[in-house]
């Protein structure tokens, strides 16, 4: 049902930004925009893994520099039937995770050392199995296409404010009725879209990890730590925020201008797909660590790790 809804999603999206074309150039402005939009949608396909890790000057690591990290991510895509994701870490205390990538054989993972710091090994599995669900359901390919065609809508209709298009088009009430209902209307498909995936990602990490309860504890550690802790990427560049387990902006909620679902209602989701499975931690994972507090692992009393690839203490 998430695979229609997100294609309904996207195709409405699609037209949308054919019909502002219209609406400022006729028939050859529909066509233009249809001809720009394909090839962005071209350009991020090959290049949407490299730019959105250039952006967050994300350092790749492997079994030398990290093997314990890198370990769990190989473990968790084996029994994805998953090909190895290449495995980056992005030197930054905002505890967040994303994946990346056209298709699940040239897909990435990566995951703040902020996380890492924050949460337990059973939790990181647990996040890194979400981030693998993302990948095994392809969806890291259609959040690139949405943020590329909405933004690309935004565009378009500031454009649209300065220049009159054929006949005329650009002028006038309908003109300005479509630089500001555009870009608005897009911007409720792309969050639609991006909070349809996350429940999805939830099941399929769950799912991979063997420990709904290991998510559902990570997520309400990294809501608030990232509630707390700015992202400088996401502050620079909105749409990034889509891309992250957490909603990367401060702010949120259930509702049409949020990019995740409400925390709590992911984590009701979880408890209840563990209450079906009957609990546990997964198969091949250490025991998990007695329920305590919420709080941040720090570094003096966390042992030296592989988890935090960085070394420090």
């Amino acid at each position: 049902m998430n695979g229609f809804k997100t294609a309904m999603l996207l195709a409405a999206l699609t037209a949308l930004f054919m019909a502002l074309g219209y609406m400022f150039g006729g028939s050859g402005g529909a066509l233009i925009a249809l001809v720009f939009a394909a090839g962005m949608n071209l350009i991020t396909f090959w290049n949407a893994d490299k730019i959105v890790l250039s952006m967050h000057h994300a350092r790749e690591v492997d079994a030398g520099s990290a093997p314990e990290f890198v370990g769990l991510v190989e473990e968790l895509s084996r029994r994805a039937q998953l090909p190895m994701p290449k495995v980056y870490v992005i030197d930054s205390p905002h505890p967040n995770a994303f994946a990346t990538g056209r298709n699940p054989q040239h897909a990435a993972v990566a995951a703040t050392t902020g996380l890492l710091d924050l949460l337990t090994r059973e939790e990181v599995a647990a996040v890194m199995a979400h981030e693998l669900g993302h990948i095994r359901n392809r969806d890291t390919l259609i959040m690139t296409m949405v943020a590329t065609i909405a933004g690309a809508i935004s565009m378009v209709a500031n454009f649209g404010l300065f220049f009159r298009g054929s006949g005329g088009r650009g002028a006038g009430m309908a003109g300005l009725a479509a630089v500001i209902v555009a870009p608005f209307a897009a911007m409720i498909v792309q969050l639609a879209i991006s909070r349809t995936r996350e429940y999805g990602a939830d099941r399929a990490g769950a799912e991979i990890s063997g420990d709904p309860r290991a998510l559902a504890s990570a997520l309400a550690k990294l809501a608030q730590g990232a509630a707390r802790i700015p992202n400088p990427v996401a502050e620079r560049v909105p749409a990034a925020a889509q891309l992250y387990i957490v909603p990367g902006l401060r702010g949120g909620g259930d509702n049409m201008f949020s990019t995740h679902p409400d925390t709590g209602n992911r984590i009701a989701a979880l408890e209840a797909m563990a209450a079906e499975m009957g609990g546990g931690s997964g198969p091949g994972l250490a025991p998990r660590r007695p329920a305590g507090p919420s709080v941040p692992v720090t570094r003096k009393s966390r042992r030296a790790s592989a988890l935090d690839p960085l070394g420090r203490r």
